[in-house]
């Protein structure tokens, strides 16, 4: 396997982390994203001159010279390019433009990594496509709730990341961690370390516990002249607790325990896989 397919399973794994932005993307729009996606623009604190960066907490290790060439980095003009061809060769066509948004692939999974554990999530950043049907609910004992048969949109996505290998995947997203790193300072990070904030995330959406099922929801009224034509995407939570919690996990939450647990699996498989790989400096 040529060296960019090697480094881009590595960004089909990290696609886990989108954890079924699928539906949330196709409740809130259904146009295709921009050729060149937006970055998003987080506010971090600066860091006063006289205060030391912070202390790597999970530091990469270096990747095997003797059995990797070294990692090139593509310029930002010829990366889409290569992530794209390389892509598609890995996985084949159906499938990669199936489930993901290739341009500006590598920044979609960075800023989708860093929003999930907030609040919100942007749409315009995410790196998989929507997920077919629209989102469903049933009325049980008088009460709105997601109904069962939602979580079978998701099953192909699902089958899609348990295929991928994560001890390969954590060694070669080390392999390519400066592509990552690259990106992730362009998001308005300088000085700050990318994979710290994918463990740390990692580790809150393991943390998610599956509400019990079937969960109750709320459709929010939507006063105004014209009826949206769209009412399913104004659904929310019920329980303000549910409500309450982050991107990630609410993403999680909505596609069923079943697909919820898998996946989770598979992130316990990648965070074992990369932090077991990592060594102090």
């Amino acid at each position: 396997m040529k060296p960019w397919s090697k480094a881009l399973a590595v960004v089909l794994a990290l696609a886990v982390l989108a954890l079924g932005l699928m539906w949330w993307r196709d409740a809130r729009r259904t146009t295709p994203a921009p050729a060149t996606p937006p970055v998003v623009q987080p506010v971090p604190t600066a860091a006063p001159a006289s205060v030391p960066a912070p202390a790597i907490e999970f530091p990469i290790a270096p990747a095997d010279s003797a059995s990797q060439p070294a990692f090139v980095m593509p310029t930002p003009e010829n990366t889409d390019a290569a992530v794209q061809a390389e892509l598609i060769d890995l996985a084949g066509r159906d499938g990669v433009l199936g489930f993901l948004q290739l341009d500006g692939f590598v920044r979609r999974v960075v800023a989708t990594v860093d929003s999930l554990d907030r609040q919100h999530a942007p749409a315009r950043v995410w790196p998989v496509n929507p997920t077919p049907g629209r989102f469903g609910t049933v009325e049980l004992s008088g009460i709105e709730r997601i109904a069962p048969d939602n979580a079978k949109r998701y099953d192909g996505f699902v089958n899609f990341v348990e295929s991928v290998d994560m001890a390969r995947a954590a060694a070669l997203y080390r392999w390519m961690y400066p592509l990552f790193q690259r990106s992730y300072e362009e998001l308005g990070y300088p000085g700050k370390y990318f994979n710290d904030r994918l463990v740390k995330v990692v580790d809150h959406l393991l943390a998610t516990r599956a509400p019990p099922q079937p969960v109750p929801v709320t459709l929010l009224e939507i006063k105004g002249p014209v009826a949206s034509q769209r009412p399913w995407v104004h659904y929310r939570f019920t329980d303000p607790a549910l409500e309450q919690a982050s991107a990630g996990q609410k993403l999680l939450m909505r596609m069923g325990p079943d697909n919820q647990a898998r996946l989770q699996a598979k992130l316990a498989e990648f965070r074992s896989a990369l932090v077991s790989a990592s060594k102090p400096r």
